[in-house]
């Protein structure tokens, strides 16, 4: 079986690529976590790989535990530096207590 690319990726899935990189660079931000949807999970290589290649000085790391939802914020993201969670597949919530910015 073929491994798909973000074209393959982005026929079944929204992943709002310019928004995210637009993000990062806006916010300046120097370390992202990835959250991703158990759906998602099988593709969050190529789609880190994507936000890379188009953002500079920027180290992308990819959430590989469980994700209920967008009341779940991975814990100890502040003690590790991250500076912008990016969560996909997620409703928006407001997050107003939340140490880390949150982009859904």
């Amino acid at each position: 079986m073929k491994e798909k690319n973000l074209q393959d990726i982005s026929e079944n899935y929204y992943l709002e690529i310019e928004r995210i990189v637009k993000t990062i660079k806006k916010e300046k931000s120097k370390r992202v976590l990835l959250q991703f949807p158990d759906g998602l999970k099988p593709y969050a290589l190529v789609i880190k790989e994507e936000i890379e290649k188009q953002t500079k000085n920027c180290e992308i790391f990819i959430w590989l535990d469980t994700c209920f939802g967008a009341c779940d914020i991975p814990l100890e993201t502040e003690r590790l530096g991250i500076d912008l969670i990016v969560q996909f597949g997620h409703s928006a919530w407001n997050f107003k207590d939340s140490p880390v910015n949150v982009l859904k």
